[in-house]
């Protein structure tokens, strides 16, 4: 299933408030409380939980299919917003969620200030990781039609799944479901799919050390894993995979 999601943002002092739609994505219902707080992540807006005063539903569910179609976040007084910031209204799709950013330049300004932490892993420990997943991907197994981000440990072991129609909006229900236990950082990030630029962004923002992808990375995610020291595996399959960047995480 796929329905249009509004994220609305309350904002400003207790005796200021202002409240401004941000941004429509195509998703598929469900964890969509994570999936705003994680999208405000990816773009600088909060970074820890404290930031986040409440999440919430509003309007009327749909008329057809009963789902609520609006998340409203509010922040806390003291959380810095730019308005003029906030100007840049973006339509995102399901496949593309890097439309309406104004440049590449002007991710790679946004994602420099944060640089990932020490992570390692075994490379046995890496095959796995695909079967594991797929094992963990329900609404995939039901549908055949959704993409899905997961967190792992040192061990290989998956620790959380989170499925969308969007890989963007996967990567943000999984990043928002982390905020309140301090982020990504400590963990690696599986990708069901390929590992486009704008993975890699949210991943160098969240400060993850490894990203594995099942399909191949694109040109520009390399270069932007290069430049942020994000080790990038691609074409994980059960008995090979390549890696991209940083090798020195990987232990054969």
């Amino acid at each position: 299933m796929e329905e249009p999601l509004e994220i609305r943002l309350s904002y400003g002092a207790a005796t200021d408030r202002h409240e401004q739609s941000i941004s429509i994505t195509m998703r598929t219902p469900g964890n969509d409380e994570e999936l705003a707080v994680g999208f405000l992540a990816g773009e600088g807006i909060v970074t820890r939980s404290d930031d986040v005063r409440l999440v919430e539903h509003c309007g009327p569910p749909s008329p057809d299919k009963g789902i609520r179609n609006v998340v409203r976040v509010e922040l806390a007084d003291d959380v810095a917003v730019d308005p003029g910031g906030l100007l840049r209204h973006f339509y995102t799709t399901s496949s593309c969620g890097v439309c309406g950013k104004a440049s590449l330049d002007a991710v790679r300004i946004h994602v420099a200030r944060r640089r990932p932490r020490a992570f390692s892993i075994h490379a046995a420990a890496l095959r796995q990781l695909p079967g594991a997943l797929r094992a963990r991907q329900t609404e995939f197994a039901r549908t055949g039609g959704l993409h899905a981000t997961a967190s792992f440990d040192r061990a290989g072991a998956i620790l959380r799944v989170r499925e969308d129609i969007g890989r963007h909006n996967a990567f943000d229900k999984l990043a928002g479901s982390y905020l309140a236990e301090g982020g990504l950082a400590e963990h690696g990030i599986l990708l069901s799919g390929r590992a486009s630029f704008e993975l890699l962004q949210k991943a160098a923002v969240a400060g993850t050390a490894l990203v594995a992808s099942i399909g191949p990375p694109s040109s520009l995610a390399v270069e932007l894993a290069l430049d942020q020291g994000i080790t990038l595996a691609g074409f994980l399959k059960p008995d090979r995979f390549n890696i991209y960047t940083r090798p020195d995480r990987i232990s054969l």
